[in-house]
């Protein structure tokens, strides 16, 4: 789950608001793109997949599920590698703030972009829907406490928990979603993803059911154009746990992915400990 989506995140960086002819020359999983404006290198995650590691440490580590847990987490994965990608006003936000009671205490919370829906696929891990929304929705609300944050939040979250789970064909995603959290999640995407959060996310589920292999939904959810590195960082956690989604992603993508400290290596050592969790809960 984690590695697909840090591959999903570092693939899209490259494209991240990028030209459409620029996606429509270079989308073809040959390799990682170099952004025509941004000086991130090719094969390295932003903050879609840093902010995830945070809520899997969190997951895994069993901590108790309140904001002022996530927050330090959310303070200690950034400033342990600290890195580009994030928000202006949150990267800075973010560089200037020494711990979680910090954080909640400055955090103005009052957003409906992709930031908690990003980092929302860990959670799918837990074993019933209600815990699901309820850890998922604590989480979004610390820094996107508004009805469509939260909403896009826990339809992330309840991606990865539908396939994890085995709760029904690709085909149903969306209507499965629309049961339990309000949004237009049935209702397929078309056009440029901005940055509201449920954007993404129903662009994702688009992808998602129209795609039966792992390579061609990164490269649908590239075609959007806009804030594709996070359409493919949830499209590709949840499509990793599918079934009917074949895992063909190509191996120089995994091997091309950043293995710094906190890359390739370590990302695959905290996806198997959240796996296991999953097993153990079956």
């Amino acid at each position: 789950m984690l590695l697909e989506l840090a591959i999903g995140d570092a693939y899209g960086a490259g494209f991240e608001y990028a030209d459409a002819e620029i996606v429509r020359q270079h989308n073809d999983l040959s390799a990682y793109v170099k952004h025509p404006k941004h000086d991130t290198q090719p094969g390295s995650y932003t903050d879609d997949t840093q902010m995830s590691l945070a809520i899997a440490e969190a997951v895994v580590a069993a901590e108790p599920w309140e904001p002022l847990m996530l927050a330090s987490r959310f303070v200690e994965v950034f400033k342990r590698d600290p890195r580009a990608g994030y928000a202006g006003r949150f990267y800075h936000f973010l560089q200037n703030v020494q711990d979680g009671e910090q954080f909640l205490r400055e955090i103005v919370p009052a957003s409906e972009k992709s930031g908690a829906a990003m980092r929302a696929a860990p959670i799918g891990i837990y074993p019933t829907i209600e815990q699901v929304i309820e850890r998922c929705s604590i989480q979004a609300a610390i820094t996107h406490n508004m009805p469509m944050g939260i909403n896009a939040a826990v339809a992330a979250a309840l991606m990865t928990h539908y396939f994890l789970y085995a709760l029904g064909p690709k085909q149903e995603l969306g209507l499965f979603l629309e049961k339990y959290v309000s949004g237009p999640w049935a209702m397929p995407w078309s056009g440029s993803v901005r940055s509201p959060g449920w954007m993404s996310v129903q662009a994702a589920i688009t992808a998602l059911v129209g795609s039966a292999s792992m390579s061609t939904l990164l490269k649908r959810c590239i075609q959007f154009t806009g804030d594709v590195d996070t359409v493919a960082a949830i499209a590709l956690a949840a499509g990793s746990c599918s079934a009917e989604i074949a895992q063909d992603l190509p191996s120089h993508l995994f091997d091309g992915l950043e293995n710094g400290r906190y890359g390739r290596d370590y990302i695959r050592q905290l996806d198997a400990r959240l796996l296991a969790m999953h097993k153990i809960q079956e």
